[in-house]
């Protein structure tokens, strides 16, 4: 037999009801709120459905006949309809939930002069220790507080929509059931599909990522007359703190929004490049996962090539050197359902800022920009050169590399003290890229010249250069000296004099020794006819073309010693030599 709880009245109490003393009989329940929670923010009325716990006692000498607690099962009805006895559906009337009162009731509002069963006698007076767990009414719907939400927010959460959220669940009564913080982990699934409870399902809908709201489902569009297992008692309402981590929807691509295009964009990237490139990757709600930054070295990839995830391969095309972009990638074109180990959680939306450093394809030639060219301009430097030039040299985003100027990077026209370089073109002395640069130019000529990382120091950096790197050079162009081919300490600029010996034998005396020969050779030089390789010690050379030619070793040369470079041997050829 279900028994229910009634509030009685003693004369001696403010009540709820109304009540007539006479004879000191009860005539009305006599209601003791002795523990009112602070806050009631519901109060039961009639037709209301509620949730307690009770113990039943006898006025007269205290003896329990019933209790919910001893059942293990908290007693549910509705007030006010006749389902509990007339001083219970008073006494219950105005409570709150977690109010404690205590509820007597005389006999006429109770079970008379009957009584009940063999339980109840006739003519008892009970009384009811009440403890209120839940109320609700079959005209409640789902109740939705917004407890802060973002400043910004570009998309609410619609049916058809996967969402990752944590929550805290309880009962009304405030007892905890169940926490996705405890499990360290995100609930995960789709909206509207009916993976949820009714009442969340419809408490999600318009949620901004990173808003948080309190959820009040009440029973019937939650677990209802059943409950769940042990966790959630049979027609409990429910109450959900969430918080939105995560939504995307199945049909989403990517979404791009750009922060910076720097000007003068001419080209950029496409399928096939490879891009060097900064960025800070975080959750949708800001939550960090990596970055690049905090490595101190950039991304360096193909684009389009499958190296990195769908939506990353598509974000990094269209993209100018220098250009700052955020990018938002949807799990099924990012990690999917798996994620990745502790880092990416399963169907997580991914949030890239990126800044491009510089890109380049593996077809690209140099770039050389002309800035500034003399009018007279009737010699130009190629292989065999010997050159003196200044020069910056930079990553693309503008970071100094290295400088020929001692104070830093500065216009290569400006008057501040440097230490120019000297190279001999064609001598492999510099990266390919440097050596096309350099070649073409002009004495007071000045150039901007892109190398691409092929060209350049290549995939492995070097010295300050990164790895992959794309190089920008500014170069001017401060001395020439034409040179000689390769394995030559002298060439001939005119015909050779016929018979060579005679006009290198200057006092005729059919022998010519070092001085002899030295004065010969510089005044071909002095006079056009001839040239020593530039950036080598003068005397040096002629020592050593004097040296190749007395082959006997006397310290002179004779006719039969003299042979031009051409006459000698296949394996003489790269010898220094007339």
């Amino acid at each position: 037999m279900d028994f229910v709880v009634s509030s009685v009245f003693l004369c001696l109490f403010v009540t709820l009801f109304t009540v007539t003393c006479s004879s000191g009989m009860l005539v009305d329940v006599v209601v003791d709120r002795y523990d009112i929670p602070k806050v009631c923010p519901r109060e039961v009325k009639t037709e209301d459905f509620i949730r307690y716990h009770f113990n039943g006692t006898f006025y007269a000498d205290g003896k329990k006949f019933d209790s919910s607690h001893d059942r293990g099962k908290a007693f549910i009805s509705q007030v006010g309809l006749g389902r509990l006895i007339t001083g219970m559906d008073r006494g219950l009337q105005g409570m709150c939930v977690n109010e404690r009162r205590r509820i007597t009731v005389p006999p006429h509002l109770a079970y008379g002069s009957i009584g009940a069963g063999g339980v109840i006698p006739p003519d008892a007076v009970l009384v009811y220790d009440v403890l209120l767990l839940d109320i609700w009414n079959t005209e409640d719907k789902v109740q939705i507080r917004t407890m802060s939400k973002p400043a910004a927010c570009n998309r609410t959460t619609v049916a058809s929509d996967f969402v990752r959220y944590h929550y805290n669940g309880t009962l009304l009564s405030g007892e905890a059931f169940d926490s996705s913080y405890m499990r360290n982990t995100t609930y995960d699934t789709y909206l509207g599909k009916g993976d949820l409870i009714k009442g969340m399902d419809e408490g999600l809908l318009g949620m901004c990522v990173g808003e948080r709201r309190v959820i009040i489902v009440p029973p019937f569009l939650a677990y209802g007359e059943n409950g769940y297992g042990s966790l959630v008692p049979p027609q409990a309402t429910l109450v959900f703190e969430v918080l939105l981590v995560d939504v995307f929807n199945p049909k989403d691509e990517i979404i791009v929004e750009l922060k910076e295009v720097p000007e003068g964009c001419i080209r950029r990237t496409k399928i096939g490049d490879f891009i060097r490139y900064h960025y800070n990757g975080t959750f949708q709600d800001g939550t960090a996962f990596d970055s690049s930054y905090q490595r101190n070295s950039t991304y360096n990839t193909y684009i389009g090539m499958g190296y990195v995830i769908r939506g990353m391969d598509k974000a990094l095309q269209g993209l100018c050197i220098g250009e700052k972009r955020t990018v938002r990638i949807p799990p099924h074109l990012a990690y999917g359902e798996e994620g990745v180990g502790d880092l990416i959680p399963g169907s997580a939306v991914l949030v890239f800022d990126i800044h491009v450093i510089d890109f380049h394809n593996p077809k690209d030639p140099i770039q050389i920009k002309v800035t500034h060219k003399p009018r007279d301009c009737t010699m130009t430097s190629e292989a065999d050169d010997l050159i003196q030039y200044r020069y910056n040299c930079s990553l693309m985003d503008g970071t100094l590399l290295y400088s020929s100027v001692l104070t830093g990077y500065v216009s290569l026209s400006s008057d501040q003290q440097d230490s120019p370089s000297t190279t001999t073109l064609g001598a492999n002395k510099v990266i390919l890229g440097l050596e096309e640069g350099l070649s073409g130019m002009c004495v007071g000529e000045r150039r901007e010249v892109v190398i691409p990382p092929h060209l350049g120091h290549g995939e492995n950096g070097a010295g300050g250069v990164p790895r992959s790197a794309v190089l920008f050079f500014e170069l001017e162009l401060l001395e020439l000296q034409k040179g000689v081919p390769e394995g030559y300490m002298f060439v001939w600029l005119d015909d050779s004099p016929e018979p060579l010996f005679p006009a290198m034998d200057l006092n005729s005396d059919k022998e010519v020794p070092l001085e002899e020969f030295t004065s010969f050779i510089m005044t071909q030089v002095n006079e056009g006819k001839g040239r020593l390789r530039p950036g080598v010690d003068t005397s040096s050379i002629i020592k050593d073309m004097f040296n190749n030619q007395d082959r006997n070793k006397d310290g002179k040369i004779v006719e039969d010693e003299l042979k031009l470079k051409q006459d000698e041997e296949p394996e003489q050829v790269r010898r220094d030599e007339l």
